[in-house]
């Protein structure tokens, strides 16, 4: 049987060029069997999804989810709204924070977790382009860097 203990399922890699992260926070969801089945086969995009606080709960809005293949009747909506599970004292701190001008929660990363989907969701601050600009610069130097070591 395969070890599904910390196993990623999918990431948001834009998000760490996006965004500067402040804060991660790891919650569970509410799921339907089917999409449970979806993501154990790995059918699952966090490109640009988002969450959002109401009536003081958090959830997840634009997380695709594929259909499950093996379902004839009953299959999930791809898009639809999950429910995130945290701790009321962590969505009071998240909700005092997003208030603030300027600040998301954009979900990091979807994992299994002893056998539990978890999803790691972050509280960021937008970059703007110029940000953006200089992260890749520093990047392609630090590259230029390694090259040159490596030639010697």
């Amino acid at each position: 049987m395969e070890n599904t203990r910390n196993k990623n399922i999918s990431e948001n890699r834009k998000a760490r060029h996006d965004y500067f992260i402040e804060d991660e926070y790891e919650a569970g969801m509410v799921l339907l069997g089917t999409e449970v089945k979806s993501l154990r086969l790995g059918r699952a995009n966090l490109k640009d999804s988002y969450a959002k606080i109401k009536n003081g709960e958090i959830f997840v809005h634009q997380m695709h989810i594929g259909p499950c293949p093996f379902a004839y009747f009953g299959n999930h909506e791809p898009l639809r709204i999950r429910k995130l599970l945290l701790n009321k004292v962590e969505i009071k701190k998240l909700t005092a924070k997003v208030n603030e001008k300027g600040h998301s929660l954009i979900p990091l990363r979807l994992y299994f977790k002893n056998g539990k989907i978890k999803i790691s969701i972050a509280l960021a601050k937008g970059k703007r382009q110029y940000d953006k600009r200089e992260a890749i610069k520093k990047r392609d130097e630090s590259r230029d860097m390694e090259r040159t070591r490596s030639e010697r």
